[in-house]
């Protein structure tokens, strides 16, 4: 339309102009033929007549500038109407949205299981993905009622920490996706923990061969129970089990190949570092390598919805039809103190006994000696089932130390613990309010460990990724302590914890 808006122009001043110019020539025709006359009233007549005409032809140019600026007017007026009719195109995922779309369109197309920071199209030469993952959890978490000390297997007297204080207890900003080819992908974690004081930055970079497998190295937790499969912060209860907290490896850097080779088999196999070595230099890990992998079957289709909540314990999402989940995983590591023996508290905490002693302090098993390595070895076995908004989830532990190097003699060879978690959750308003109730144990061979504990959940926004939380507990000889965790080692009573996660 605005292409043709000079010819336009041009066409009605031509018309004007010849309009006018045939009026002056028909004029000057008319005095022609009129008879002669005295050559004075000639000139005054044809002076009139020039008058006459320089007025039309103001007159026209007049009407000619107020026609164009109509014309002007209407043109513009036709563009804007062609511009709003015509429907937006629509940009691809990830991108933003134009101005003339509506928010709620936008929001969908830039959050994509995580904030999109950038993404450009499928066909690009150079394909990049950049999301945020945020996981935030705020707490307020009160132990009081708790005993102050608690005694070891051999009478030793120790303290009970026990705490009141609020804590943004963890805070966790992942950035991840994929760069130059869709297969390479990456993720960049910036993780603290406000009641430990701690700070760790993190990372990975991974191939994607196929659905089957991808192959990934930096940071990961040893997959040596349920709680450290992409689960995390999906829990029942307010945190992980006290079992579970117990028996479970910690974070350490290695290799990993993860994948669904079949339909709903699942397995991570992982070759790390250590139990735990997120805290540990590098001149104090030993040439000690953990084996550990994770293998689940869910028989009637995915255990919940795709994306980061897929592997939660609960049933937000409701489904009539059946779900079902059977896991198994083994983990293997020959362990050692990361200390001098001049220090009776080692800089390796991943390991507790069963009475609340870190397994490499001084004194752990013996009065005065110091057990420098042992070999640690986990079997657990999981099972869950989901139905139209209830979840019921347990879990099985064993646990064996042994092949001890000591400074000095021991009175065994080694040590068998066992235990449990089990929870049973129903969401009594669908998709807004959870009730639960969930308990553990732990079987040692020096002590034996239980806790009940029964709390509620409010999804007070449309979605699983945010909730509060309000959870009663109460704790009979807690065997672990964790800074992020609601367990110190001989916790004994009651324990309340209100929480609110945030997880996108």
């Amino acid at each position: 339309m605005t292409n043709r808006t000079p010819h336009l122009r041009v066409l009605v001043a031509w018309a004007l102009t010849s309009a006018t110019l045939l009026a002056t020539s028909a004029f000057g025709q008319a005095a022609e033929g009129q008879p002669p006359s005295d050559l004075e009233a000639e000139v005054a007549a044809v002076k009139a007549e020039n008058a006459a005409v320089r007025e039309q032809l103001r007159k026209l140019e007049e009407q000619q500038k107020k026609l164009l600026e109509l014309i002007e007017q209407l043109q513009r007026r036709l563009d804007g109407s062609a511009i709003a009719e015509k429907p937006p195109t629509a940009p691809p995922p990830g991108e933003a949205q134009p101005a003339q779309a509506s928010a709620p369109a936008a929001a969908v197309e830039r959050y994509q299981d995580g904030i999109v920071l950038a993404k450009t199209a499928d066909d690009a030469k150079i394909p990049v993905l950049l999301k945020l993952n945020d996981n935030t959890q705020f707490r307020y978490l009160n132990t009081l009622d708790s005993d102050d000390t608690f005694v070891d297997h051999l009478g030793t007297v120790h303290e009970v920490h026990t705490r009141n204080d609020f804590t943004v207890n963890r805070a966790m900003l992942v950035f991840n996706g994929y760069v130059f080819d869709k297969r390479l992908q990456y993720s960049f974690t910036i993780w603290t923990a406000a009641g430990a004081a701690s700070i760790v930055i993190a990372g990975n970079v991974g191939w994607r061969f196929n659905k089957g497998l991808t192959l990934t190295g930096g940071y990961n937790g040893g997959p040596g129970v349920r709680s450290l499969t992409n689960t995390f912060p999906f829990f029942t209860g307010v945190d992980r089990s006290m079992a579970d907290n117990f028996f479970r490896p910690g974070f350490t850097q290695g290799v990993w190949a993860n994948g669904e080779p079949l339909h709903g088999l699942n397995y991570q196999v992982f070759v790390g570092n250590g139990l735990n070595t997120l805290n540990i230099s590098a001149t104090k890990i030993d040439t000690n390598l953990l084996f550990a992998g994770n293998v689940w079957w869910e028989p009637l289709g995915p255990y919940a919805e795709p994306g980061k909540s897929r592997n939660m314990y609960d049933d937000y999402f409701a489904s009539k039809t059946t779900r079902i989940r059977l896991g198994t995983a083994f983990t293997r590591s020959r362990e050692d103190r990361f200390s001098n023996l001049e220090q009776t508290t080692p800089d390796n905490t991943s390991i507790y006994n069963s009475d609340g002693v870190l397994a490499f302090s001084t004194g752990a098993f013996a009065p005065g000696v110091t057990v420098e390595e042992a070999l640690f070895r986990l079997w657990s076995i999981d099972v869950g089932v989901k139905w139209n908004g209830l979840a019921i989830n347990g879990q099985y532990y064993m646990r064996w130390l042994d092949e001890f190097e000591a400074d000095g003699p021991l009175p065994l060879t080694s040590t068998f613990d066992r235990g449990f978690e089990l929870s049973a959750s129903y969401f009594v308003i669908p998709r807004k309010l959870l009730v639960y109730g969930r308990g553990s144990a732990v079987d040692g061979e020096f002590g034996d460990s239980r806790e009940y504990a029964g709390g509620a959940k409010w999804h007070f926004l449309p979605t699983e990724r945010f909730w509060m939380q309000g959870e009663l507990m109460r704790v009979n000889g807690a065997p672990y302590s964790g800074a992020f965790t609601p367990y110190t080692a001989g916790l004994d009573g009651w324990v309340a914890v209100i929480q609110t996660v945030l997880a996108f």
